[in-house]
């Protein structure tokens, strides 16, 4: 049994991987393309609209997905119930966005927002009719078809995406993307899942479930509203163009920040749910799985920041040049925002949801305080700052819940991370001082900084002994006799 765990939990990773570096890899090459065909204010149309569409679609979510995965045995009734639900309320928020359109865009001052908020919120619909499909096969474990849907899907709204932008659509190019990705997604997903809902709705099925879904969903939604706010008040308070070149920096920063812990995330959570009921498994999974993404994520993003500049210009052009500072802040708050998720879903696999809403409220108001002290004082620049020592904040907060629920003690994960942080530091600082040493263009400094970075972190990686690096290597070994294993099979 607990071998077979352990190749589901290995295969998971392997197509969750594959899942997220392909959709981001497509979704990388068509920002590039569509940063040349699109303007600055093209983009920041979409961002201002960002935090309506996230809150929504966090509502229509409603937190049922992570109860149905939390929930060890969902029946059929439970899932028809929840899908009935999702429906409704994604039909009845659409309605309140379009309603809201107008005065949506009066706030703003931008008429054409009206109109790009009421097409792009059909995408509450399209969605909700995949919420259940998603969770079906995240619980049964079934990340190989995730990530077909996802990696198909994303190709054919990006190819239509960039024909549009091409014949000059504009900023409805960006939109239609986002609808045919929803689209395409719930088509795939109802065709290989083979899963139909009964025409049935339990009340005991709603209230068992709202009981762990309702303090997830006000969590999510006070995580959603707080991590769009920035693109709200920039928004409001600078013209479109500054909005966009905040939506690109963000765009790019994710990359690193978000994509390998949301992998990790997304295995993890329905493997820390099947493991609920031992804790010290609990404890060892959620150990070894902090260093891991601290060991790939903290050496990425002072890569990105080192590099920043002939990152931004080669990929973007130099139209998007005022977006190089805004990418190195959030390339400081990336590092807690990568390792955030895995502390809040341990904690939530246990079931700890009303614990979770109280420090969600707790530690998303002290993030919102700093961040507006710093946009008082600073202006954007003090926004972002005040959003990377918010976003470190968070990251504390969730690492005092799981070590008071799970047991990972607080001095314990210092001391794992902290010759991480050091070799980081130390490798950072060596390769910032090549611009010191000689002189030459920003490409070939970037690439003698990236090479140096490099070889210094993996050389104090083995002095230092990382247990994350370690780990690693065991992971690959184990990969490879499995494959061997089977083949002689």
């Amino acid at each position: 049994m607990a071998s077979d765990l352990k190749t589901k939990t290995l295969s998971g990773f392997i197509w969750s991987f594959i899942q997220r570096f392909g959709s981001m890899s497509i979704s990388f090459v068509s920002n590039i393309v569509l940063a040349r065909l699109l303007t600055p204010d093209d983009y920041g149309t979409i961002g201002m609209l960002m935090i309506f569409i996230a809150v929504a679609n966090t509502f229509v979510d409603g937190g049922f997905g992570s109860a149905l995965i939390q929930k060890k045995e969902p029946t059929k009734e439970d899932y028809s119930t929840i899908f009935w639900w999702n429906m409704l309320l994604s039909f009845v928020i659409y309605g309140l966005l379009y309603w809201a359109a107008p005065a949506i865009s009066r706030f703003y001052n931008l008429p054409i927002l009206s109109d790009v908020l009421r097409v792009q919120g059909i995408i509450l619909i399209i969605n909700a009719l995949s919420i259940i499909q998603q969770n079906q096969l995240r619980k049964q474990l079934k990340f190989k078809r995730l990530a077909i849907v996802t990696v198909i899907s994303a190709s054919l709204s990006a190819g239509i995406a960039i024909a549009l932008a091409w014949i000059g659509w504009g900023v409805w190019a960006l939109v239609a993307q986002q609808l045919l990705l929803s689209l395409f997604t719930a088509i795939m997903l109802w065709v290989l899942n083979k899963w139909w809902p009964d025409f049935v709705f339990s009340k005991e099925s709603f209230k068992q479930l709202f009981g762990f879904g309702g303090f997830i969903l006000a969590s999510n939604l006070i995580n959603t509203l707080c991590n769009n706010i920035q693109g709200f008040l920039i928004g409001k308070m600078c013209m479109p163009s500054i909005l966009g070149f905040y939506t690109q920096a963000r765009k790019l920063e994710e990359i690193a920040s978000t994509s390998i812990s949301s992998i990790i995330d997304q295995v993890s959570y329905p493997m820390l749910s099947k493991s609920q009921g031992d804790q010290i498994a609990l404890h060892n999974m959620l150990k070894k799985l902090v260093t891991i993404i601290a060991f790939i994520v903290m050496p990425l993003m002072f890569i990105m920041i080192l590099t920043a500049e002939p990152i931004i210009i080669t990929l973007y052009s130099d139209t998007w040049r005022a977006s190089i500072p805004f990418f190195q802040i959030l390339c400081l708050a990336g590092i807690a925002i990568s390792m955030q998720g895995i502390h809040y879903y341990a904690v939530a696999s246990i079931g700890k949801s009303k614990d979770l809403f109280k420090w969600t409220i707790i530690k998303r108001l002290l993030a919102f305080i700093v961040m507006l002290i710093g946009l008082i004082f600073y202006d954007i620049y003090g926004l972002l700052v005040g959003s990377a020592i918010g976003a470190w904040i968070i990251y504390i907060s969730n690492a005092y819940l799981s070590a008071k629920y799970i047991g990972y003690k607080l001095i314990a994960q210092i001391k794992d991370l902290v010759s991480i942080v050091i070799i980081s530091c130390i490798s950072l600082l060596v390769a910032y001082s090549v611009e010191y040493v000689f002189i030459a263009n920003m490409y070939i400094i970037a690439l003698v900084k990236l090479v140096i970075f490099i070889c210094v972190y993996i050389i104090l990686s083995y002095m230092f002994k990382i247990n994350a690096l370690i780990d690693m290597i065991g992971l690959l070994n184990n990969m490879i006799i499995n494959k061997q294993q089977k083949n002689i099979s």
